[in-house]
């Protein structure tokens, strides 16, 4: 029961039993050339509606120096939310439920902010490590706190959208599976629920994509 729970988060795929799964990841690309069409449809004017309005969000995160990288961070928001909804769909493997992919985009983000802060804003960084207003003898607990929390970053950044996506799929397929069990009137409720349930994962993938996304221009906004 518990292999063939866990088999929708399985990267090998049935082909040679090689991990072609991973290639759902570029699924995405093919909402590209939409944007590029000589009459835009609604589906390309609504999303450049979107990441517009994220790129002004993101502006309004970032310090005066940094309002160029919001487009890093409307592209991860498109990467993971492209993810995140194909995944929802019947036969495609869910990425972003693996630490492999999610740890990939959150660790050297925060390597290249960690290297880049520490090289060019050394005093602030050590600054940041006490807080304002701190007693002298708590200075060194802070520091250790400070210091943790600040490595631990990409891993609760990776943690938290791998969780959230796992943890809706295996609640669908848990229900799912005691269907054929189930009389008329219980499969009437059952569908219902499900129905129900997958419009809140549908939300719970956007969601997270803008948590992902504005928690790390939260860290960028903190080195400057």
């Amino acid at each position: 029961m518990m292999t063939s729970l866990f088999s929708i988060f399985e990267p090998s795929s049935s082909l040679l039993n090689l991990p072609f799964n991973w290639l759902s990841c570029l699924f995405g690309l093919l909402f590209i050339p939409y944007l590029f069409w000589i009459t835009p449809s609604r589906w390309s004017l609504l999303w450049t509606k979107i990441t517009s309005a994220l790129h002004n969000e993101f502006k309004n995160v970032l310090t005066q120096n940094q309002k160029s990288t919001s487009l890093v961070f409307v592209s991860l928001f498109s990467f993971i939310v492209f993810n995140n909804s194909l995944g929802l769909l019947p036969y495609i493997f869910t990425s972003t439920s693996h630490l492999v992919l999610t740890l990939s985009l959150s660790l050297p983000l925060w390597l290249v902010l960690m290297i880049f802060g520490w090289l060019n804003h050394t005093q602030h960084m050590f600054a940041h490590l006490v807080p304002q207003g701190t007693p002298p003898i708590l200075m060194p607990f802070m520091v250790l706190i400070e210091t943790t929390s600040n490595i631990i970053r990409p891993l609760t950044l990776a943690v938290r959208l791998a969780a959230n996506m796992m943890a809706g799929h295996l609640l669908i397929t848990l229900m799912s599976g005691v269907g054929p069990s189930l009389g008329y009137f219980a499969i009437i409720a059952l569908t219902l629920s499900q129905i129900l349930l997958l419009l809140l994962e549908s939300a719970v993938a956007v969601i997270q994509s803008y948590v992902f996304a504005i928690l790390s221009a939260l860290f960028t906004s903190e080195i400057n």
